[in-house]
């Protein structure tokens, strides 16, 4: 089961690769990117003409509709890639664990690996719901294939018991909450990003990454889905990291709080958040003010994720444990 789960996570990867490259060439040839635009273009402004000349309509209409197919047909299979790929990424998983003989979350590679997962499934059940956004999808596939990336490089660690200190209840109540709240918030800052690129485009920003506003839905709904996701998510992760993880620690460790490198940055990435959503029902603060603490938040997880687990010595450090 263990190299069942192995090849399978390789062909994730690629799954999530080859829909990328689909969501790319929609992002570069449909109806809203450059080339489309410039194909349903009305008008053509000659040399020397006091007048744009318009193109007749019929020929218009057929320059422009294979482009638009195309871009369309582009982002289906880019869809479908990335059903495909969620479906390989619930067979890694449940390999996994079938391997371990238990929840396969007990250390950093499965961690990364829940929470993709997690992220890939919210994408998917977004983009459900609200097709409009499909653009987003090459910056998710691109998170989900950086992230497994990086377990698959850097934290990988083959299939084993848990260690004493996870043997418990609480190991599947504290971090089956925290990798949901964490898959969430994962999908949260790829509007969050967005709406701030889109703000500045809007704005008459023209530097890289500002051109990537024009080829995605507007800045109010990228706001909207930000918070959404974002509210969503905040009371699971408030269970998880302060109330289920503490219990946790005075029923291993006999304390609830130890100043363990973990807790307190799982208690920064929880102020942060706390500060996004505080400051999002604030009308004097601006949006894009909110959306960077949004993303702030965001890095503390990151931090607590990686830099935490590779560079500080803590209780939470043991096997490469990923649970926070």
């Amino acid at each position: 089961m263990a190299d069942w789960s192995n090849q399978l996570m390789a062909l994730t990867v690629v799954a999530y690769l080859a829909a990328m490259v689909c969501y790319a060439a929609e992002y570069a040839f449909g109806d809203r990117s450059h080339i489309g635009r410039a194909a349903t273009r009305p008008a053509r402004q000659l040399v020397g003409a006091g007048a744009p000349v318009e193109p007749p309509a019929d020929a218009a209409a057929a320059e422009a509709a294979p482009k638009r197919d195309r871009g369309v047909l582009f982002g289906l299979i880019g869809v479908g890639l990335n059903w495909l790929a969620f479906a390989l990424h619930v067979g890694t998983t449940v390999t996994r664990g079938l391997a371990a003989e238990r929840m396969p979350w007990g250390n950093m590679y499965e961690f990364i690996l829940a929470v993709t997962l997690v992220g890939s499934a919210v994408w998917l059940g977004v983009l459900t719901r609200r097709p409009a956004v499909r653009h987003l999808g090459l910056f998710v596939t691109l998170a989900l294939v950086v992230l497994l990336g990086a377990a698959g490089l850097i934290a990988y660690t083959p299939v084993g018991p848990l260690v004493p200190a996870l043997n418990s209840y609480w190991y599947i109540v504290h971090v089956s909450t925290i990798i949901l709240s964490s898959g969430i918030f994962l999908i949260g800052a790829v509007p969050a990003a967005m709406f701030l690129i889109k703000a500045g485009h809007d704005q008459g920003k023209r530097r890289f990454p500002y051109p990537l506003g024009a080829k995605v839905p507007s800045a109010a709904a990228l706001e909207r889905l930000t918070f959404r996701l974002h509210a969503f998510a905040f009371p699971l992760f408030t269970f998880g990291a302060l109330i289920a993880g503490p219990l946790w620690a005075e029923a291993s460790w006999g304390r609830y709080w130890g100043w363990d490198p973990k807790e307190v940055w799982a208690f920064i990435s929880w102020v942060v958040y706390a500060a996004y959503l505080h400051a999002r029902a604030t009308p004097s603060v601006k949006r894009t003010t909110a959306t960077w603490i949004a993303l702030v938040g965001f890095a503390t997880m990151l931090m607590n994720l990686f830099g935490v687990n590779l560079f500080f010595e803590g209780l939470h450090s043991y096997a490469n444990a990923g649970g926070m």
